[in-house]
């Protein structure tokens, strides 16, 4: 049954509590109920912002672009069902000034039909696409896959019915709490597969990159020079926020498209109606 306008507004008095809600999680009984009742069977991977990737083995071979749009534009054209929230929960919820709060979540899948018709609206492919490009225009991060939270607060399913799209922004994000989280639930969360994030030896110490542009604070300072962490999850908003471009991607595998596309399909089925 999905739910209603005012379960709504209570999530987003609640949502300045969810750091402290993750680090809850880090005591084992109760982190084991959160990952079971929110967690279960999730896989959602972070898509690098805003970016054209080089592929090819050396500079003089690199004639191919992608853009992992191409990973969302994938399923959008594959999806039943198509859903544009009318708004952001994450930035309603923290009043955000620096990024549109009208750039709502797009779900995708049969489960969709279920949606409170009061927090959104069914969309067409056109529509979807023009979205996800308003959205990365506006400088926000998409994050694809399969979600159990979301089936919970929007009261909708199966699971395996329901495809999440977050346009994400730094200050606002849910996953902000990341790092706070145990690390089962962590591990729900994952970078572009063949693709990460490296320092090159252009980088001058400035440490721009490790001041509030990571949101998961994945990025530290080492003996003057930026290091990234285990935790990084490829958004690459230090590759654009590096004034000496010190920072880049690395692809270690030319097929990281079909490979992302892969992972995601088996968790959920948006075709079926």
């Amino acid at each position: 049954m999905s739910r209603p306008l005012w379960f709504v507004e209570m999530l987003k008095r609640s949502f300045p509590g969810r750091f402290q809600f993750a680090r809850l999680t880090q005591i084992k009984p109760i982190g084991a109920i959160v990952q079971r009742w929110l967690f279960k069977g999730d896989e959602l991977i972070y898509l690098p912002k805003n970016l054209r990737i080089p592929v090819g083995e050396s500079p003089s071979m690199q004639t191919e672009y992608v853009v992992p749009e191409q990973i969302i534009d994938h399923f959008i054209q594959e999806a039943s069902d198509l859903w544009i929230m009318d708004e952001c929960i994450c930035r309603s919820a923290s009043d955000c000034r620096d990024f549109p709060v009208d750039l709502g979540c797009l779900f995708m899948g049969a489960a969709a039909r279920g949606i409170n018709r009061r927090l959104g609206r069914p969309a067409s492919r056109v529509e979807a696409r023009a979205h996800v490009e308003r959205a990365r225009r506006a400088g926000l991060v998409h994050l694809i896959g399969r979600n159990k939270l979301d089936t919970v607060w929007l009261g909708v399913g199966p699971g395996d019915k329901l495809l999440t799209v977050c346009s994400c922004c730094p200050c606002c994000c849910l996953w902000r709490m990341h790092p706070e989280l145990n690390a089962g639930i962590r591990a729900a969360l994952q970078r572009i597969p063949g693709v990460s994030v490296v320092v090159t030896d252009n980088c001058t110490g400035c440490e721009l990159c490790a001041d509030d542009i990571c949101f998961v604070s994945a990025i530290t300072m080492v003996s003057g020079r930026a290091r990234i962490g285990d935790g990084c999850l490829g958004c690459g908003r230090c590759v654009g926020a590096c004034p000496e471009e010190a920072i880049t991607f690395n692809v270690e595998d030319n097929e990281f498209i079909q490979s992302t596309i892969n992972r995601i399909s088996p968790l959920v089925d948006v075709r079926s109606l």
